[in-house]
């Protein structure tokens, strides 16, 4: 076998020397260096280079050890001829790459391994925990008291029947009460719009756009539903169309009732995040999400107390008292990044988040590391793989629900996190079963609900007429109608168009597949006498101008026709519409074809409800989502992708078998109802009806109705609702307006710009007589500068400069506020010291956002705050894990470096003392292990790296002042917070957002940021981006004074 394989390497090397090394269209070399090896979807050159695919096939079918006999044989050749001389280079070179290959496959084996190791044990130990007295506990016994400190039973009504009853679709047995509910769904990237969607149009804008719009669409026109908002990013780009620049769209159905409640509906709702003629794709859009949350929150605040106006004043509504706010029933989130979107606004707005992974990190950081061709570095620079993983571990801390399509993605994919255990996650949904404290821990329920499909497209008559259309193609005077133009595209291929198609219609990926099913077809006579084959592969022009991977995998098609000699017999059309995909379904099943999908894992499998729906029975990987698929439809088989002769047989036994082919037909028109959306609508409903658990009444956010914002709208009687079903204002960024923004805001803005000329009354006095006092400002400052010590005592000379910058401009229509680690009593002794009176801020934000104090009312912290932030609070449960969890991994560290402090800790927040930074363990690395066991929270490194904080999950520094801009209507973009260069932990969460941040060097001494992240996790960048306009840098503490004034 060696020898062979050196002689098809050696036929590989001389190839590449005839081909040479110059991709079409370049004039330099191409190296033959590890980036050449780099995975198709990274391939950014548009030219197709011979070189790079014979070196991936020689790198990829073939050990290390055949390419070093090749390069001694190459060697113990030379000769003087320069032929010999490049031959010998490029075995070297090719054999370094699949020795380097090699290693990096060992390392990522040992890194999985390690990683395993901590998720067993970490699974084990909670699942030991969760045993211990379950056994002896009687079913019928009480149910544990408050005093147990299960948190997350005390903040929300949590339920405990898990059987999903379906929500009915007949509209006459929906409650009139009910039909109110609101729904935001979160799809960031890419380009969405309502009709004509771009699908294919760049990586980003694919099948997730095709879902989440026709999914809005769907539940708006479910029973119960009252609104649904999709959000997504605002572009006003010349590259893209004008209509991904609209601020709203109002998503219609032919259905639709005339006399529609104003509000009603689905809508897309862009908002503006980051550059605003910039489009973006999804890797660079991380550093904007806070703003993108910021501005969601804003929409979704007001439409919330539109809708709630609206309700009272209907027919049996309360007019007369001010209605509280709709809140939304869940907030969605798409995708990674949209679902850290969602987990922020459902922990400020408390209520239900769910998300849907689409497609999921480390399951691709998997895959790229398997692949050997490039390290977990280059990796992280180009997909920002670390910062997408992240994403999707902060969705599972704050979702109820997973929206899964497979089962095997529950198991497969999100078993690879550190906040999913398919084992764990039972025990806790058994103990609240059973009315048992789940002991701080807490995992989302998964819920498999296979993606809707639109099936109004779908001709009934096309399903009965059997191949009447294909005669009239025969014999095109014999036409009724004018056919597809598509179907005489397919059919010119072939030498006999009347036998049964079978149909692959996939991109060219090698993941596909593609390449196996021609094998399949060209080595089986049978199979080719009995039927055509149709690759419906996407779109081309010019092969070697495509990129890497979908060149490669044309130029295998072609080779393989080639060779197999299936002229005749096969169809490649080189065009296709997205109108024509459905024609292509329908040719084929008039011609009692078959649909294949040989994929080597298919996470869904879309294009199986598609055919099934035309009714063409189907041929499916056995790896992935078409298990469940076949499962519910019955209508075809499932095959090894590996196997070629299985291929051939399953696809023999429906071809040539008419009667089962016609039961697999029978079987899955009749069972795609499962798949429509109206049913994957009454299921999501009824699963987030039994899984996710709603506030109750008295514990839905508060919205003063007489503060901020809504004082102004009451004042001057402006309506919000204009704004809310669809209008949306934009201004230049100097006015201080932003797209989206509240009637009230802008009229606000605007009465205020006409009142610059007129001298501001300072004094508190004056301040209060017009109205403006501590929870009625229109703006403020946070002081958020950690100005500590080496020994991590507050530095005073420096806070009091700080303190002294931020008063400055305190006072009237400018609120103060203090953000800070320390505790409230701390913050009180810090504030003295500085001379200030607390009570001249408005509001402390202590133990790093677990604590909310009012100073001008009482030195103490803030019970409502309190109450919001418990949710899924581990309380003491926790307490004692964090010690033995944090300490190092070093000789000599024990729990001791992290003890307990007492004085400094709270309800909401566990207090440690630090000995020594180099003794614990950093951030990321803590919460990953806590994570593992199902505790959920917040951890800071705080006052110089000697004390870390751990909080509950829904607080942290700026959500506290989202909360703040909320309860007080105060406009995020009017807000200004001060930064040192350095500081907490939590520093960089503080910079990104709405508000405009001021970054004081020289202020801060020293910083906990060495603890925040290890070496192989994500960059300040992917966080922040430093160029925003909303971020200032500023040495000169007048400077500074002077452009917060401004602000």
């Amino acid at each position: 076998m060696a020898a062979a394989g050196n002689e098809w390497i050696n036929g590989y090397l001389e190839a590449i020397l005839d081909v040479g090394v110059k991709p079409r269209g370049r004039a330099e070399p191409l190296a033959l260096t590890p980036r050449l090896l780099q995975a198709p979807a990274l391939a950014d050159a548009a030219a197709y280079s011979p070189t790079k695919y014979f070196v991936e096939e020689v790198v990829s079918r073939f050990d290390d050890r055949d390419l070093h006999r090749t390069w001694t044989k190459v060697v113990a050749m030379r000769s003087s001829h320069e032929r010999n001389n490049r031959l010998e280079n490029l075995c070297w070179r090719i054999w370094h790459v699949a020795r380097k290959k090699k290693q990096m496959e060992m390392e990522y084996s040992r890194q999985l391994a390690r990683r395993r190791l901590e998720q067993e044990v970490g699974s084990r130990e909670a699942a030991e925990e969760l045993s211990e007295g379950e056994k002896d506990r009687p079913d019928g016994a009480a149910p544990p008291s408050s005093a147990d400190g299960d948190q997350h039973q005390q903040s929300r009504f949590a339920r405990i029947n898990s059987e999903v009853k379906i929500v009915s679709d007949d509209e006459d047995e929906v409650p009139k009460d009910e039909r109110n509910l609101y729904i935001v769904l979160i799809s960031i990237h890419g380009l969405v719009r309502g009709e004509n969607m771009e699908l294919g149009r760049d990586s980003d804008t694919g099948g997730q756009v095709k879902y989440v719009v026709e999914l809005a669409r769907a539940l708006a026109a479910t029973p119960g539903v009252h609104r649904v908002d999709l959000l997504t990013r605002q572009i006003s780009c010349p590259d893209v169309d004008w209509t991904y620049g609209e601020p709203v769209e109002m998503i219609t159905r032919p259905s639709d009732a005339d006399d529609a409640v104003d509000g009603a509906g689905a809508y897309i709702v862009r908002l503006p995040c980051g550059p605003r003629d910039k489009y973006l794709h999804k890797e660079s859009l991380w550093p904007h999400i806070p703003e993108f949350v910021d501005r969601a929150l804003a929409h979704v605040t007001n439409v919330a107390r539109a809708l709630g106006d609206q309700l009272a004043a209907t027919p049996g509504g309360d007019a007369t008292s001010a209605a509280p706010p709709v809140w939304p029933y869940v907030i969605h989130g798409h995708y990674a990044d949209a679902a850290e979107v969602a987990a922020h606004m459902a922990s400020a707005l408390n209520v239900p988040m769910v998300m849907t992974g689409h497609s999921l990190g480390r399951n691709k950081l998997e895959q790229l590391l398997k692949l050997g061709r490039m390290p977990r570095a280059e990796i992280q620079g180009t997909y920002r793989i670390a910062r997408r993983i992240e994403a999707e571990e902060t969705g599972l801390d704050a979702a109820e629900v997973v929206v899964t399509s497979t089962k095997q993605e529950i198991e497969e994919q999100w078993g690879l996190y550190d906040g999913f255990d398919v084992m764990v996650e039972r025990k806790l949904r058994v103990r609240r079963r059973r009315g048992v404290s789940c002991l701080g821990r807490y995992m989302p329920r998964m819920v498999v609900i296979p993606p809707g499909m639109d099936f109004s497209y779908v001709d009934a008559g096309d399903l009965a007429d059997g191949d009447g259309d294909l005669q009239a193609l025969m014999s095109p005077g014999k036409a009724k109608k004018p056919l597809p133009p598509i179907w005489s595209e397919v059919l010119r291929f072939f030498t006999n168009p009347h036998k049964p198609m079978i149909l692959a219609l996939s991109r060219p990926d090698p993941k596909k597949n593609v390449t196996t099913l021609l094998k399949a077809y060209g080595e089986s006579r049978h199979l080719r006498e009995l039927a055509n084959l149709t690759l419906i592969l996407g779109n081309r022009d010019d092969i070697e101008e495509m990129s890497g991977g979908a060149a490669t995998v044309l130029t295998a098609v072609l080779k393989l026709i080639d060779r197999y000699d299936l002229y005749g017999q096969v169809a490649y059309p080189k065009h296709h519409k997205q109108t024509d995909v459905p024609h292509i379904y329908r040719l084929a099943a008039k011609t009692k074809g078959v649909f294949i999908n040989p994929a080597l894992v298919e996470p869904f499998g879309l294009t199986l409800i598609e055919a099934a729906a035309y009714g063409l029975p189907v041929v499916a990987t056995k790896n992935g989502g078409p298990v469940d698929i076949i499962k519910a439809l019955h209508n075809g088989l499932l095959v090894d992708p590996h196997d070629a002769a299985a291929i051939t047989d399953a696809l023999l036994s429906l071809v040539a078998d008419k009667s089962r082919w016609l039961e697999c037909r029978r079987d899955g028109l009749r069972n795609i109802h499962r798949f429509s959306w109206p049913h994957h609508c009454r299921l999501y409903l009824s699963h987030l009806a039994a899984n996710c658990d709603h506030p109750a009444p008295h514990q839905l956010l508060r919205v003063p109705a007489g503060s901020g914002a809504g004082a102004a709208a009451t004042a001057t009687g402006d309506s919000l609702s204009d704004s809310l079903r669809g209008l949306s204002i934009s201004i230049d960024a100097s006015h201080d307006l932003k797209a989206g923004d509240s009637a009230a805001a802008i009229m606000d803005a605007l009465r205020r710009r006409r009142a610059t000329d007129r001298p501001a009354a300072n004094n508190s006095a004056a301040a209060k007589a017009i109205g403006f006092e501590p929870g009625r400002r229109n703006s403020l400052v946070v002081l958020a500068i950690d100005c500590y010590s080496g020994d991590g005592s507050p530095e005073v000379e420096k806070l009091k400069k700080a303190v002294d910058m931020a008063m400055s401009v305190a006072g009237g229509r400018v609120g103060c506020v203090l953000s800070t680690g320390m505790t409230i009593a701390e913050a009180a002794d810090a504030l003295r010291a500085c001379g200030v009176d607390p009570a001249a801020f408005d509001a402390l934000v202590c133990s790093s956002g677990a604590e909310l104090c009012y100073p001008w009312k009482e030195l103490a912290a803030d019970e409502e705050y309190a109450g919001h932030v418990s949710f899924r609070w581990p309380g003491d449960h926790v307490k004692a894990a964090v010690p033995r969890l944090g300490k190092a991994d070093l000789a000599g560290a024990q729990e001791a470096d992290l003890a307990v402090d007492d004085v400094a800790s709270s309800v909401h927040c566990h207090a440690y003392a630090v000995a020594s930074a180099s003794k614990v363990k950093k951030v990321d690395s803590i919460r990953q292990s806590l994570r593992m066991r199902g505790f959920r929270c917040n951890l800071v490194y705080t006052r110089a790296c000697t004390r870390l904080n751990v909080i509950p999950l829904s607080a942290s520094r700026p959500r506290a002042l989202r909360y703040l801009s909320i309860q007080w209507g105060i406009d995020l973009s009017k807000v200004a917070v001060l930064v040192g260069d350095k500081g907490d932990t939590d520093r960089e969460r503080l910079l990104p957002g709405l508000h405009r941040t001021l970054v004081l060097q020289g202020l801060a001494s020293h910083g906990s940021e060495e603890l925040l992240r290890d070496e192989d996790g994500f960059l300040t960048e992917d966080v922040v981006a430093m160029d925003s306009p909303n971020i200032v840098t500023v040495a000169d503490d007048q400077a500074a004074a002077d452009i917060l004034k401004a602000i």
